[in-house]
């Protein structure tokens, strides 16, 4: 739906509506012939199901591989293509730093390099926030002609950099290849523009690469999703509601806040977010929540652990039910397959249960019931309002 569509229909109702986002939910076959979604055990994943609307979204379209920004900002109604923000805003945001008009932001990985220069692990081990942090305070002290810059602890091995100052441009490339083997790539410009600020960020990962070559593990940076301050429409003036997100993980609280939602404190796991969200109840019309799990255990490939984060989500539905909510939305942002140890470029299932849905007569939350679900095969940017109209959040449009 059209956002200028949205602004016209939108209208508040006393009803309350919640969208899960298990991260990375979709898979493909694993060892036994069945995604991790089929080998699980779901039992109240397959009682919303029973009561709701089954179907699969697709992210972007059609073989396109998204990214979880992406992903995140289809679920909330934006077009992913005419919206497109980079990861360093989203980690920026997440953490709370202001990205200002002169500024240009990535989110950066630690990884550890062999004596070649190549990447033999793109997470240094899942490096534990607290040295990651010690990490940036070394960083910290790079200085750059003519700019300030600023390196910041998120999560693990993730930091962001910020380099502010004039004439600077987010139109350089990544040096993150996304794969292991291969050595970091060199930071070039992607237009005109970029040439002055791709120089600055060359020499600021040959100063890093140099500071941390000592170490065992963690002596390399990989930069990607580079960014400026973006403009999207906020999201509560656009559904004329009152929205919250309860993330985890730094990043989606960005997503959320860049769209214009309050960031919840959602403590460290999924029963404490649902208690978060249980003591703002009165507060908000839509709640956000993040699950994460499900990609980690999918971007390491292990199959078993991905279903066992699915299970963790499943046992969690009935204290999300007893909220009482009049929609509840679960979905993925993007598939993460095992087998692939990456995102995907697969469609997503998503069940949406409520009052006034159609009941398709299937039992089951996995791929192959999606396949024949009422909802059938949509962009993933018309779930909201798909949600929002089972929820009286939207006018009739016409005479």
């Amino acid at each position: 739906m059209e956002l200028d569509l949205i602004r016209r229909l939108s209208q508040p109702a006393d009803t309350k509506v919640i969208l899960c986002v298990l991260d990375g939910l979709g898979g493909t076959p694993g060892p036994r012939g069945r995604t991790e979604l089929e080998e699980a055990n779901t039992v109240n994943l397959d009682r919303l199901v029973s009561e709701g609307s089954i179907g699969r979204t697709l992210p972007v379209g059609f073989g396109i591989t998204p990214g979880s920004g992406p992903g995140h900002m289809a679920l909330f109604g934006y077009d992913p293509l005419a919206y497109e923000i980079g990861r360093g805003a989203l980690e920026s945001t997440g953490i709370g730093f202001e990205i200002g008009p002169e500024d240009i932001t990535a989110r950066g990985n630690l990884c550890t390099l062999d004596a070649e220069g190549h990447i033999t692990d793109r997470r240094a081990g899942r490096l534990p926030t607290e040295q990651t942090e010690k990490i940036c305070e070394q960083l910290q002290t790079i200085t750059l002609p003519g700019v300030q810059t600023f390196v910041q602890v998120v999560q693990d091995q993730r930091f962001i950099l910020v380099l502010r100052g004039p004439g600077l441009s987010d139109q350089i490339a990544e040096t993150d290849p996304q794969r292991e083997g291969v050595a970091p790539v060199t930071c070039a410009a992607l237009a005109p523009e970029g040439e002055h600020t791709a120089a600055l960020v060359r020499e600021w990962v040959t100063k890093a690469t140099a500071m941390l070559s000592g170490q065992e593990r963690a002596n390399g940076v990989l930069l990607r999703g580079w960014s400026g301050r973006p403009k999207v429409p906020p999201f509560p003036e656009l559904w004329k509601l009152r929205a919250a997100a309860v993330t985890v993980y730094p990043m989606y609280r960005g997503v959320a806040r860049l769209v214009g939602m309050d960031a919840l404190d959602g403590g460290h796991n999924i029963d404490e977010q649902i208690a978060a969200i249980r003591a703002h109840w009165d507060q908000y019309d839509f709640f956000f929540l993040h699950y994460k799990y499900t990609d980690s255990a999918g971007e390491d490939g292990d199959f078993r652990r991905k279903c066992d984060a699915i299970e963790a989500f499943d046992r969690a539905v009935p204290n999300i039910l007893s909220l009482k909510p009049d929609v509840l939305v679960v979905t993925g942002d993007h598939s993460t397959p095992a087998m692939m140890a990456a995102h995907s470029f697969h469609p997503v299932p998503i069940v949406i249960w409520g009052k006034d849905v159609r009941r398709d007569h299937l039992h089951h939350f996995n791929e192959v019931a999606a396949r024949e679900g009422e909802l059938g095969m949509f962009p993933a940017k018309e779930a909201l309002p798909i949600a929002f109209g089972h929820a009286g959040r939207l006018a009739k449009f016409g005479a």
